[in-house]
């Protein structure tokens, strides 16, 4: 009986244990870009000429903000004549394509109900401007989000990065609404702490980073060889990023190139918006798995990491701890059951679940803590919530646990978020001025 006991818990501890070490194992390189980030400077690089851009943009009833990214644009310090923006009024059944006509954009309504993504979108817009402004000679295109507003220095920042022979890069994702509810703030948290102590240190590092959403360009010659957008997962950002390392492609990242982006400020929106994602990188990680482990082995030295640094961002790590929280769940109820034995069994799960869930939440405390007061200067919020969403974050993030969970049994598809934060990005540009002061 004492031995049947014993090798119970012996059994839970070691599979617990054993998801512990594989953890450790797989994301510990993270901790070193912590390390790399606070000791280190980015490079940065100078611009030897302008180049021409064209701007693309998604938008799909975007009628509140899409001007005040045209405007954005419009005001950059870099040749106006060489920015063109192109919104694709996607199954829009508002005036969005009026508002963004009359904000100066070129604007190609599109209706289709059978592809529907940004993906789709965004592969129409790249067509129909091929076909119709080809000969303006575009070097690269921009990707934007509707709700998005940019730094006026933004262009000339990112015109550094493509000159230095960049063929794709993302840029610095700040939040226009942070100070909005914990929702907002725990999404700001998480896009500054991917900017600074992960594509910065990528970037550092001489490694590849990877494009999230919005505020990015792909050299033109990318796109012209795909034949056009080809990526159409639910995640397309995190597909193409996938693809293009694993085919040995470098993606850039420009940490002075600002990007201003609207976050959901209600449960139900953060919900829908995070369990596409998550159900994305499922897809993701099934379709290019297999060719990152390649990548690993095969490509040229330089860029072995960069595909295990890729395979590691899109491997459903978050389910090794919802794994062991469910094991030790069922071993639990057996127990309590009958079906196995009582006591140092139950008592070891539930201390399991226990370690589980308390290092989860003090990970995400310590880098809510961490990105918040590195990044101090650049969330424009007061004093009171800065310090009060450090504390949020971790419960914010504790909410992925069951996104991820339903995500693997429950179809997905995209739902439209509501924008309407009209915001002029000189406010934060003066209230940056008015912080130096």
């Amino acid at each position: 009986m004492l031995d049947s006991l014993m090798s119970q818990v012996s059994f839970v501890e070691v599979f617990n244990f054993c998801v512990f070490i594989t953890f450790t194992i797989c994301y510990t390189y993270q901790l070193f870009y912590v390390l790399v980030v606070l000791t280190r400077k980015a490079p940065r690089h100078v611009a030897q000429r302008n180049h021409r851009y064209a701007v693309m943009v998604a938008a799909r009833n975007e009628s509140a903000v899409i001007a005040d990214l045209i405007h954005s644009i419009k005001v950059q310090n870099y040749p106006a004549e060489l920015i063109d923006v192109f919104v694709i009024a996607d199954n829009c059944t508002d005036d969005t394509a009026e508002v963004a006509r009359d904000a100066g954009a070129i604007v190609f309504p599109r209706s289709n109900d059978k592809l529907v993504g940004k993906g789709y979108a965004l592969d129409y817009g790249f067509k129909a401007i091929r076909e119709q402004y080809g000969e303006r000679g575009y070097e690269a295109y921009f990707v934007f989000d509707a709700d998005n507003v940019l730094d006026v220095n933004y262009f000339r920042e990112m015109n550094a990065t493509f000159d230095s022979g960049a063929k794709a890069s993302t840029s610095y994702r700040n939040s226009k609404n942070y100070g909005s509810n914990w929702i907002s703030a725990g999404y700001a948290v998480w896009f500054l702490r991917e900017a600074k102590f992960l594509n910065q240190a990528r970037l550092t590092l001489n490694t590849s980073c990877a494009v999230s959403g919005t505020g990015f360009f792909i050299a033109a010659d990318i796109l012209e060889e795909a034949g056009g957008w080809k990526w159409h997962l639910l995640t397309e950002d995190i597909e193409f990023s996938a693809s293009s390392i694993a085919a040995g492609t470098r993606i850039a990242y420009c940490p002075t190139a600002i990007l201003y982006d609207e976050q959901p400020i209600t449960f139900r929106d953060s919900w829908n918006q995070r369990f596409r994602w998550a159900k994305g990188f499922y897809q993701v990680f099934a379709h290019y798995a297999g060719s990152l482990v390649r990548g690993i082995a095969k490509n040229p030295r330089g860029y072995r990491f960069a595909c295990y640094d890729m395979l590691m961002t899109i491997a459903p790590g978050m389910l090794l701890s919802i794994i062991a929280i469910l094991f030790n769940s069922i071993i639990i109820v057996l127990a309590l059951s009958g079906v196995m034995s009582v006591g140092q069994t139950v008592a070891s799960s539930l201390s399991s679940i226990f370690f589980c869930l308390f290092n989860y939440l003090m990970f995400m405390f310590v880098f809510g803590v961490l990105t918040t007061f590195v990044e101090w200067d650049s969330i424009h919020s007061t004093t009171a919530k800065k310090i009060r969403y450090m504390f949020t974050f971790p419960l914010f993030m504790l909410t992925y646990i069951p996104i991820a969970l339903i995500a693997l049994v429950k179809k997905a598809s995209w739902k439209p978020i509501r924008h309407s934060i009209s915001v002029d990005v000189s406010e934060f540009s003066d209230a940056a001025d008015r912080e130096r002061a």
